[in-house]
């Protein structure tokens, strides 16, 4: 009444006048993002000066560096992902003959030279003090980095300390296969009984929780993500998922658990594969950025707003929603949960102010665990041989 009096109103900002204005504080996160993988597909890795890589927009993926500018992303979250190894394609176990420690050691590396080579436009971060540090004060994306499923461990929970002192701040407890120590939703999907976490399991998430690593439940089966959850002492990351009651694939997370997820003050990180965002079964039509929107807002109901991210699995998925073609569009998809009536605070913390916050009470519980609790040590599982010199 008084502006009307004084002859002038507040200006209502814009959808994009409200995003800049939130970004000079707050960035957007993105927790799950396959590149390195498919420069190892499409490259063998070969990523050095004069190998004729630009990382312009002329590449194969959803990536790259024209795409991170418009999309306005600030730290990112890539993926070393190498794929579970079965001895034959009936089987769900996984086969540890193979090298794939090392496999995963040179995605780590090739995502440490492509840092080395934009240094102008990316840093990496050891801690989410200093990603934000990066964004805020150098402008740059800063860079971490999540291990896609703990059969990259080679089921050895010294190889999760390894994997952190390289800059590793999660470890999704499955992929597409079970290991010694969860089972896996793809195993529960082909028929298999859902054992959830094992003993092993449970030693690994406290050795986890005392390093300040990141437990993430992408992927793994119900079950897992129960005991998960009731085990870990710092708040827990689904890096890239969806929520259930909107697409039934086993993928993603029933409501029920996004309840504990609130409870437990974790965050829910939506995937943008459009298998997990509609459930084609049942609809013909193209899945477009709206679908990606239904599920921000039922995680947000359920879970509440503090609870949910965007874990894109862009170079990791074959399609995108309509809309949501690559990674320059993430402030898109904020307008659009903008004109849905979200507010500030909402955005703010779905852009990745609540990932920030569980990243950093993952580091102030880690620092208390290490005060009073040693190194979990690695326990024998069924399997594992440890070779002897001739005569011992």
């Amino acid at each position: 009444m008084i502006q009307s009096l004084l002859g002038y109103s507040k200006k209502e900002l814009t959808s994009e006048e409200r995003l800049n204005k939130l970004l000079k504080e707050t960035p957007i996160v993105d927790t799950h993002n396959d590149f390195p993988f498919m420069l190892r597909l499409k490259l063998h890795n070969q990523l050095y000066l004069g190998s004729g890589f630009t990382f312009d927009d002329d590449f194969f993926t959803h990536t790259s560096l024209p795409k991170i500018k418009k999309g306005k992303l600030g730290i990112q979250f890539f993926s070393v992902f190498i794929e579970c190894q079965y001895p034959d394609e009936l089987s769900q176990e996984f086969n540890y003959k193979t090298p794939i420690v090392r496999d995963t050691l040179e995605q780590i590396d090739v995502t440490e030279r492509l840092v080395d080579l934009f240094p102008d436009y990316m840093e990496f971060a050891w801690n989410s003090t200093e990603a934000l540090d990066i964004y805020r004060r150098k402008g740059k994306l800063a860079v971490t980095l999540g291990v896609e499923g703990l059969h990259q461990c080679d089921a050895s929970i010294a190889m999760v300390r390894k994997y952190f002192d390289m800059g590793v701040r999660y470890i999704t407890l499955t992929h597409n296969c079970d290991n010694p120590f969860a089972t896996a939703a793809s195993s529960v999907a082909a028929g298999l009984p859902d054992g959830g976490l094992t003993d092993l399991g449970k030693e690994c998430i406290a050795e986890m929780n005392r390093i300040g690593m990141l437990v993430d439940l992408s992927h793994v089966s119900y079950q897992t993500m129960v005991d998960a959850l009731e085990v870990s002492k710092s708040p827990v990351v689904f890096s890239h998922s969806s929520a259930y009651s909107l697409c039934p694939h086993l993928r993603n997370v029933p409501d029920d658990v996004l309840k504990v997820v609130k409870e437990k003050r974790g965050v829910v990180q939506v995937n943008f594969y459009p298998g997990f965002l509609r459930n084609p079964s049942k609809d013909s039509d193209k899945v477009t950025i709206e679908d990606a929107v239904d599920h921000i807002f039922h995680i947000a109901k359920v879970a509440g707003w503090e609870s949910v991210g965007l874990g894109s699995d862009f170079d990791g998925i074959e399609s995108v929603p309509e809309g949501l073609e690559d990674v320059s569009k993430y402030p898109e998809l904020l307008y659009k949960c903008m004109e849905r009536g979200a507010s500030d605070e909402n955005i703010q913390g779905l852009m990745g102010g609540n990932i920030l916050r569980v990243w950093k009470e993952n580091e102030d519980i880690a620092t208390k665990l290490q005060r009073d609790k040693e190194p979990v040590r690695d326990n024998v599982w069924p399997g594992r041989t440890w070779l002897k010199f001739p005569g011992l």
